[in-house]
């Protein structure tokens, strides 16, 4: 297996810190991963931009069922410019599957897009 380009890498590093909840708790840090222009489609199908995202989640207020345990991340450089990564979530039997568009900008890697589709996970056949 070939090692993923160096825009996947950051793509995929970026997630990870933003799963991390010393991140979310820090305006100062989202800043630094967020793109200016950033939106999103959270699990509730709402709209949401990078000051409403960084104020619900600095303040506790983001609704959500806790801390999130990643699985299944891949990435795909789209472009030079432009990384697409896919993963799923998963906290307190809570699933997502989300999908993520980082850009290439003059201050490195940053998350532009974002969305998150829940999903329920099919029971084990007994058999």
């Amino acid at each position: 297996m070939s090692e993923p380009s160096p825009g996947v890498a950051a793509a995929v590093e970026g997630e990870l810190r933003l799963l991390d909840p010393l991140v979310q708790a820090s305006a100062e840090l989202l800043v630094q991963v967020l793109h200016p222009d950033f939106r999103e489609v959270d699990t509730t199908g709402r709209h949401r931009d990078r000051d409403m995202v960084i104020t619900s989640l600095v303040t506790g207020a983001a609704a959500g069922p806790g801390q999130l345990t990643a699985s299944r991340m891949r990435g795909v450089q789209l472009a030079d410019e432009l990384v697409h990564v896919t993963f799923d979530t998963e906290a307190k039997g809570e699933c997502a599957h989300r999908s993520s568009l980082w850009r290439l900008t003059e201050t490195g890697w940053l998350l532009y897009y974002h969305q998150a589709t829940p999903f329920v996970t099919a029971p084990a056949a007994d058999g």
